[in-house]
């Protein structure tokens, strides 16, 4: 008898499994280059975050609480958020499979963010929630640029139970709307239609990478000045010991003179 060809008649399939690229929709994806990309803010956050070796950054990437049996009948209704989040985890085998697989995680992610499109935004708000709640996701987030598709141009939900319930969100100053993510310890806003990321300790925004070689060069440049003004005052030294010793010599000099006119008077 013939047996159906699935992964799970193949053992050594799963093992090398690999999920398929998410589909992409142009919109969706320059909504997630422009907030996501372009300004840094994923590559940022993780640099914030620290711990690279045990710590996930990504996005685009499908959520599956296990290795799909049948293809393609297991992969609908995957998620693949715009950002994905997740502590003590293992990067490697996310990349060995290109997605966040909670089985060989052995956690859910503890945070996801969607960026608003026209074309996700009521699946972002009406369908997601009981998705990412299912999966045991701490938090979900919500960025719309303009509050168009969302009906809220920022939103943060916290799993309590089972079921997510909505954070606050407050209106900070000049119309600038701020949540804070206690997963992350981050403030997370919305400034006339940008998305940023505040560390709540010192009210400023996270480390970016050009904030931190800027930072770094104007370290490299303090450092060589303060060289140059040792550098300086060891010169300065130099030349004021040359100029006493040889004030020291000339007036040695006199009195050798003196004492010599002394020696030869009558």
């Amino acid at each position: 008898m013939t047996m159906p060809h699935t992964i799970a008649t193949m053992p050594e399939a799963v093992d090398t499994f690999v999920f398929p690229e998410p589909p992409s929709v142009p919109e969706e994806m320059i909504n997630n280059f422009l907030h996501l990309s372009v300004t840094g803010n994923s590559t940022d956050l993780a640099g914030y975050l620290g711990h690279p070796d045990s710590t996930l950054v990504v996005g685009d990437c499908y959520i599956s609480p296990d290795i799909p049996i049948r293809m393609p009948e297991r992969m609908k209704g995957l998620r693949y958020p715009d950002m994905l989040v997740a502590f003590g985890v293992d990067p490697k085998e996310f990349r060995k499979r290109r997605a966040y697989v909670i089985s060989e995680q052995g956690k859910p992610p503890d945070f996801v963010l969607e960026v608003a499109s026209e074309s996700t935004g009521d699946v972002d708000v009406d369908e997601k929630p009981f998705d990412y709640a299912r999966l045991g996701i701490g938090e979900y987030w919500r960025f719309d640029e303009f509050g168009s598709y969302h009906g809220k141009r920022l939103a943060g939900d916290r799993l309590v139970a089972g079921r997510y319930e909505p954070m606050p969100i407050k209106t900070i100053s000049d119309g600038v709307l701020q949540g804070h993510s206690p997963v992350l310890n981050v403030n997370l806003r919305w400034d006339h239609g940008e998305l940023m990321f505040y560390d709540p300790a010192t009210g400023l925004p996270i480390p970016s990478r050009e904030s931190e070689r800027q930072g770094r060069l104007e370290a490299e440049a303090r450092e060589e000045s303060q060289r140059q003004g040792r550098l300086e005052a060891e010169a300065s030294r130099d030349s004021a010991q040359r100029a006493l010793a040889a004030a020291e010599a000339r007036v040695r000099e006199l009195e050798e003179r003196l004492r010599s006119q002394d020696s030869q008077a009558p």
